[in-house]
């Protein structure tokens, strides 16, 4: 049964097919960029060349940014040289700034070349920049007043020269030089009288950034303001640019990503999974396997150690894999949740101590439950069975004793080993779940075989 979408597809592959421009802007006027784009996106690339070269320069531009960006390339590629010139210059200044950083660096100065020297200063500006750096997301599009207009005479500013700027949410406020004195939502203006200097609605309450700050940081600044547009300025405190909450939406769905597929012991994509490279995607897989792969070999090393042990008390390897992944798991989850709750500024550095406090109560209560149900387990299983036998409550002991060490251990290594990588500068999330289990997995050993050598042997 076709759907909305395919429907919509044909009847525009159709439009194209006949150069009936009329009928494509009819067409197209109902709906927003972001939800025509996708769809455009499968067109074949000589109809969405066609369909760019007959809509409007504001349409292209809107619906050009929300395509995949392997469409992009190619549709520029299959546009005249003054049509992509044309698109480019359009684009607003963060969303070209993001095509271009995707770009290999000769085509992305072929595509410099196309912008107007206004454009391509711009676009250089933001470039100039650190990558992942608030630089590289802002944009030039905002509106300015000075304090000692009148709310008229900023209304009439905002009417005169806001129609094509990203935001009119938040208006700001300059002196004569450019210093950044308040930003002011724009509803205070809309319900001020018209005489009331704009300085009266004033409050100095308000948050800047800087655009050589990261761009995680920024986010933190939106979440924390809950502000739909923050300014971006320079030492001298004077406003260059602004971010707005859109970009940031795309920054945290990026840095989650991140971290999940560094969490699942990988190393970040950076593309789709569905375009990226199959050989790209195994090279940054097959690393932290290798890494953890190495790891795991460890935990024969351990046993090797106890083999006499073992040998004496051969019961004690049914639950090897027990109490090991009971560790693993019970790490993996400090790990996340520590990770998280450090992402969301929810703790300083400073505070480990709270954190190694509260995982060490957690840990213990955790492996007090898993080592109780251990040890019932044995203990209920010996009235049927004599595997356990000649003493099966020694089998139950050390397995229920192992289980809280070892719950406790990986709890404590799971919360603390985010903490010291972050001290280290670098990223907590890669000390990724199968990381965190990787290592609690050759200690658990050890503190498995040392309780049995104290309780059984």
């Amino acid at each position: 049964m076709p759907t909305l979408a395919s429907n919509f597809k044909a009847e525009i592959s159709t439009l194209i097919a006949n150069k009936d421009s009329a009928g494509l802007k009819a067409k197209l006027a109902p709906w927003l960029p972001s939800d025509v784009a996708p769809i455009l996106s499968e067109l074949p690339i000589e109809q969405l060349a066609m369909l760019f070269r007959g809509c409007t320069k504001e349409l292209a531009a809107a619906t050009f940014s929300y395509l995949e960006h392997n469409a992009k390339h190619k549709l520029l590629k299959t546009l005249t040289q003054p049509q992509a010139a044309a698109l480019l210059n359009e684009l607003p200044a963060d969303d070209r700034t993001t095509f271009l950083n995707e770009l290999p660096l000769e085509l992305a100065m072929q595509m410099l070349g196309l912008l107007t020297p206004e454009e391509r200063k711009v676009a250089q500006d933001l470039l100039a920049y650190p990558e992942h750096s608030v630089g590289r997301m802002m944009t030039l599009d905002y509106v300015a007043v000075r304090p000692d207009w009148t709310v008229r005479e900023a209304l009439d500013y905002i009417r005169t020269h806001g129609y094509d700027r990203e935001t009119l949410n938040m208006v700001y406020v300059t002196d004569e030089s450019g210093h950044l004195l308040d930003d002011i939502r724009v509803r205070r203006f809309l319900l001020a009288e018209f005489d009331t200097p704009v300085r009266a609605l004033m409050d100095g309450n308000f948050a800047s950034i800087s655009p050589n700050d990261d761009r995680e940081k920024a986010l933190v600044v939106f979440r924390k303001y809950d502000r739909a547009a923050l300014p971006v300025v320079d030492t001298d405190s004077k406003i260059i640019g602004i971010v707005t909450a859109d970009d940031m939406l795309d920054v945290a769905a990026e840095e989650a990503t991140e971290d999940i597929q560094k969490l699942g012991g990988s190393e970040a994509l950076d593309e789709p999974y569905t375009t990226i490279a199959l050989t790209k995607m195994v090279k940054k897989r097959a690393s932290w396997l290798v890494v953890l792969f190495l790891g795991e070999m460890l935990t024969a090393t351990a046993m090797s150690y106890f083999e006499d042990e073992l040998a004496k008390a051969i019961v004690l390897s049914l639950f090897i894999p027990l109490v090991i992944s009971s560790g693993g798991n019970a790490g993996s989850q400090a790990a996340t949740l520590v990770i998280r709750a450090l992402a969301l500024g929810e703790f300083r550095l400073r505070d480990w101590w709270k954190i190694m406090r509260r995982e060490l109560a957690a840990g213990l209560m955790l492996g007090l439950i898993l080592g109780t149900i251990g040890f019932l387990r044995i203990i209920i299983w010996s009235r049927f069975s004599h595997i356990y036998d000649p003493s099966p409550f020694r089998v139950a002991t050390t397995v229920g004793a192992a289980l809280v060490g070892i719950v406790l251990w990986g709890s404590l290594m799971g919360s603390m080993l985010p903490l010291l990588l972050k001290k280290l500068g670098f990223d907590p999330a890669t000390s990724s779940a199968p990381f965190v289990a990787t290592l609690v997995d050759v200690t658990g050993l050890i503190i498995y075989f040392t309780v049995a050598l104290f309780i059984m042997l």
